[in-house]
């Protein structure tokens, strides 16, 4: 199975970016790299994942929440693994999941803790499933059923997606003062707006932002890192790199060779 993204029915549009299939053909060591928003990822392989996070591991659970990874971590994933992972808005997890957003940060979820019996129902009807298309139609009607039973405020979560959205477009360095005088909301208001919806701070979404862009340019460019980090909207190089190496463990020029 080559990897292959599929879109979320009109339903789950406003909420999903998309499904991706993540298949590795040998044995590796991966770097995990912040996404900016939470994902839910279903091993539907039956093959052993291994993260590691400092002197700790732990085994990936085959229903895992994984949310905002800031902090350096590596997954050993075995040959053949190959996940269904879903990808919501960064705003957006908190309609399908009970939990506020921050609880999954830096965090790998196992989603019987949250639903227990039924997610065991749910993966078992998914891995029934013969085909790929089939297991996302299982997927879908599990969060449809999710977000109908949710009833958290529409109202405040288009104010989350917009201040996303400001904060996404802003290319210079990240001012909360600023913005809590463009939305007329109080600093801690929209500190707590994000720690809730989001999972980290405004200024941490920000940052990965930032970070996602770089690593982009990194990868597709061959641009100088001191054209990156000025791009990015980085004080200097060096500032770019202790950030890049804060979330990644590695330099900016390391994950270029990769």
């Amino acid at each position: 199975m080559k990897d292959r993204v599929f879109f979320p029915s009109d339903i789950l549009k406003p909420y999903i970016k998309n499904y991706w299939t993540c298949r590795h053909p040998t044995d590796v060591l991966e770097v995990m790299y912040p996404s900016g928003s939470v994902e839910f990822c279903i091993d539907i392989s039956d093959c052993n994942t291994v993260r590691h996070r400092g002197n700790q591991s732990m085994k990936v659970p085959y229903l895992e929440v994984l949310g905002h990874w800031t902090i350096p971590t590596v997954a050993a994933i075995n040959k053949g693994n190959t996940c269904l992972i879903t990808r919501f808005y960064p705003y957006a997890s908190t309609l399908f999941f009970p939990n506020p957003a921050s609880d999954f940060t830096n965090e790998s979820i196992d989603l019987r803790d949250i639903f227990n019996r039924e997610s065991a129902d749910f993966y078992q009807r998914l891995m029934e499933q013969p085909t790929l298309e089939q297991k996302i139609d299982i997927l879908e009607a599990f969060l449809i059923q999710r977000l109908n039973r949710n009833k958290k405020s529409s109202q405040k979560l288009k104010l989350v997606e917009s201040l996303c959205n400001h904060v996404y477009s802003e290319g210079k360095p990240f001012d909360i003062q600023k913005l809590s005088a463009h939305y007329g909301f109080s600093e801690r208001y929209i500190q707590k707006l994000f720690i809730d919806w989001v999972g980290i701070t405004p200024q941490r979404f920000f940052a990965v932002q930032r970070f996602n862009k770089s690593l982009e340019l990194i990868r597709s460019s061959s641009e100088p890192l001191t054209y990156i980090a000025f791009e990015c909207g980085y004080y200097d190089q060096a500032h770019f790199i202790k950030e890049f190496k804060s979330y990644t463990g590695l330099t900016p020029t390391q994950v270029k060779s990769l």
